[in-house]
Order: structure tokens, then sequence, then C-alpha cells
């Protein structure tokens, strides 16, 4: 990036501070989630929706345009106003604090613009940034949409890429700040072990957008157990491809099989991702020099609390998914993404042969 040192500076924590804000905002969705609260706003008001209802007036009117959703119709008909005014809240938070994100972009990105601060390349990334939250946003009424009509939830699946495109945001974010900062400290791995850690950058991903399906689907009600599921290792219902159809992709909330094939799939992958990176990192601190192990005990040590925090999930969703437990088990998982990735991008460098 073709700036002085300052600017440079400057750029970097404005980029930072996008990177936490993001995190935030899918902390924020994950609390909105488990608390039943996102489907309390019924409208999507860019601009009016900012105001936060004040007046007993306008409580009134919020309440009252809820009461006509399938959530409150079949889940919520007892919900008094201060019922209401704890879900709406979070809800609300969630949209302002995306609403907040465009401010601290749109500001800063004006400021260096204007001082010619970013260069064509960093500009086009940016540009690509909005787009990516734009769509992200996009999705979010999408899936709010599919609880509006008929389910009194969102569709799992609409959520579960709403999460995912969050989390590519964010990996795009990330990978924005690493591009202008020097790397430092290389890992050694063989040209294999580069591969593995492709797989598992891979594994990661499609982890996370199964962990949004469990959600939407809140299977872990379903199966609240461990080590077996119920009361099989394996549940029958995996092996039978007819059910996948009915009830996994179309109707799995007439249906526990849906849900108990989908723990079965998550849980597989969390230990493929465990084993493999034992093995992985293993490998890497055979022929690394003891400064290039700190790495690998941080991904051992992120990959068992996942895992930790994944099966206490679990075990407590006993009637409901308890909200600290599944909230932690989220946020540890992006957590570990982003570190895969910043490894796997910045810090291996393949041995040729």
């Amino acid at each position: 990036m073709k700036t002085n040192q300052a600017t440079s500076k400057g750029v970097k924590i404005w980029l930072w501070i996008g990177l936490v804000m993001i995190f935030m905002q899918i902390l924020l969705g994950g609390i909105t989630r488990l608390t039943g609260s996102g489907l309390s706003i019924t409208k999507w008001d860019i601009v009016t929706g900012m105001m936060y209802p004040l007046s007993e007036e306008s409580w009134q009117q919020e309440f009252d345009l809820y009461k006509a959703t399938p959530q409150f119709q079949k889940i919520n008909a007892d919900f008094k106003l201060q019922d209401f005014k704890f879900i709406y809240f979070w809800e609300y938070f969630h949209r302002l604090w995306a609403r907040m994100m465009g401010f601290v972009f749109i500001i800063p990105f004006s400021y260096f613009l204007l001082r010619r601060k970013i260069n064509k390349l960093l500009g086009r990334r940016l540009i690509i940034l909005v787009l990516l939250a734009a769509l992200v946003a996009s999705l979010g009424w999408i899936m709010v949409a599919s609880g509006l009509v008929n389910r009194p939830w969102v569709n799992a699946y609409k959520l579960s890429f709403h999460l995912s495109l969050a989390v590519l945001t964010l990996l795009y974010l990330a990978d924005i700040l690493f591009s202008v900062s020097p790397q430092k400290d290389l890992i050694t791995v063989s040209q294999s072990t580069k591969k593995w850690f492709g797989l598992l950058v891979i594994l990661c991903f499609v982890q996370i957008f199964m962990g949004g399906i469990m959600a939407g689907m809140k299977a872990s009600i379903i199966a609240p157990t461990w080590p077996k599921i119920n009361q099989d290792w394996i549940p029958p219902q995996v092996f039978n491809g007819s059910l996948y159809g009915e009830y996994v992709f179309d109707a799995y909330e007439q249906s526990h099989v849906g849900p108990v094939i989908i723990q079965f799939w998550h849980r597989l992958t969390a230990y493929a991702i465990f084993l493999l990176t034992l093995v992985i990192t293993l490998q890497w601190m055979r022929i690394n020099k003891q400064s290039d192990k700190f790495w690998a005990l941080i991904l051992v040590a992120l990959v068992f609390l996942q895992l930790l925090l994944g099966i206490l999930t679990l075990l407590y969703s006993v009637g409901a998914v308890p909200l600290w437990f599944a909230v932690t088990h989220q946020l540890t998982g992006i957590v570990l993404m982003l570190c895969l990735f910043y490894i796997h991008r910045y810090k291996l460098k393949p041995i040729h042969p």
C-alpha cells in the first residue's frame, strides 16, 4: 500500500474497528436468534427503523404488528407487552448495530478517499466488502420474511446462509487487513501438510454452515445427549437416503428425523476437525523450532474448547438451547475459523522438494 507510515496505521486501525464490529454483529445475531427475538420487528425500514419506540402508543403499535405473526399466534400467545419489549430490544440492537457499521465505514472511507490515502487495489476490495455486507443484510431480511407468513420461526437454511455469508464477510475484511500488514515468523511445513490444512479450513467453514442449520432446526433439543445421539451411536436414519429429501431439506419441522441427521453430521465433522488438527499440529511441531509452536498450541486449545462447548451446549439443551453456552460455542468456532484462515494464508511456508 503506497501511503506513509502514519496513514497506513490509521487505515489499519479503521479496518480493525470494522473487524471487531462485524464480530460483535455476529454475536448479537446469535443472541437474537437464541432469545427468539428475530421476528419481533415485522418491517424493514432502513431510515424510520432507527427510531426506538418511546411512548406507550408506539409500543402498542409495534406489539399489534407482532400479534399478526405466526410466532405470536402459535408460540407466544401468552406474551404481555413487557415480554415483547425484551425480544424487541435484541432485534432492534442487532439492526441498529448494522446501521452503525455503515456509518463507521462510510465516514472514514470518504475521508481516506478524499485525502488519497486509499490506493486503487484497496479501494476495489473495500467496494466488494460493501457489496458483501449489503448481501448479508438482504439475506437477513429474506430470512426474517420466511418466518412471518406460515411458520413461527425462520427457515433454517436461510438462517445458515445469512450466518455463513456474515462469516465470509468477516474473513474477507480480515484478509484485507492481513494483506496490508507485514507478516513475520513463517511456519515451515511440508507440501502435503499445507494441503491438509486447506482441507481443515474448508471443513471448519462447512461446520459453521451446519451449525447454522442446527440452530435453525433447534436440533440440539431433539437429542441432548453425548456421546450417543439419544440411544444410538449412529442413528439408522443417516443411511436412509430417501429421508433426506423429505425431512432434511424440506419438512424438517414435521419430524425429528431431519434434526437428528443434521446433528449426526455436525458431530462427525467436529470429530474430523479435532483429529485432523492434532495430526497437522504434531507434524509441524516436529520440524519447527520452539518459538513456532505457539500457533500449534493455540489451534489445539481452540479446537478442544470448541468441542467441549459443543458437548456442553448439547447436554444443557433440555427443553431450550442454553443461551451463553450456544453463543460462546458459535463465537469460538468463528475465532477458530479466523485463526485457521490466517495461518493457512499467511503463516504456512511449504517446503519445496
